[in-house]
């Protein structure tokens, strides 16, 4: 048996996960600037403190109070038998009705498009917005299904049997972009 080497690289720390941070902001408010019918989901489970961040800057720079939900998309996975049999639920909790609503999805890390795809038929089954934008800290390429962000708080140019995975101080005690490559 072969043993392959695995090569760990910090892509961004904190203030690199910082600066990103802001700059996806600024992006969605010079969009959205003077709509007051948007709204915020993260995708659990690192899209919502990603969610939160974002709505947080919005109120501190812009003085914008912005509604957050959070979104489980477990059960509208379609890999299932690739990742096990009993998906661990997280719940979702959208305090607030999605019609006439312009849904921007937050997630951390956007790979292969299916996450994407399973958000939107959750979303679907909370009403039907008036329309959905997707915010992604990290598009890493290698798309399967035709999804794109809006949104981009970093491109990352990846191979296929890479690993990204964004830390983040409220789900795993601190904030690191890492890629792992295997030799």
């Amino acid at each position: 048996m072969i043993k392959k080497e695995v090569n760990r690289k910090e892509i961004l720390d904190t203030s690199g996960i910082q600066r990103s941070l802001s700059r996806l902001t600024l992006e969605i408010f010079e969009r959205q600037q003077g709509k007051k019918d948007f709204a915020l989901i993260g995708i659990q489970k690192r899209g919502v403190p990603l969610a939160k961040r974002i709505a947080n800057k919005l109120k501190e720079v812009e003085n914008l109070d912005i509604e957050v939900g959070a979104l489980d998309i477990n059960l509208y996975r379609d890999d299932f038998s690739t990742v096990g049999t009993a998906p661990v639920l997280r719940g979702t909790n959208v305090p607030f009705p999605v019609e006439e609503k312009t849904i921007i999805l937050v997630d951390d890390v956007l790979f292969t498009g299916r996450t994407i795809r399973a958000a939107l038929d959750a979303i679907v089954d909370l009403g039907r917005p008036k329309k959905v934008e997707l915010a992604v800290f990290v598009d890493r390429g290698h798309r399967e299904l035709p999804i794109q962000a809006d949104y981009v708080g970093l491109s990352l140019n990846t191979r296929r049997e890479d690993h990204v995975e964004l830390y983040l101080t409220e789900t795993d005690g601190k904030d690191s972009l890492i890629l792992e490559s295997i030799k």
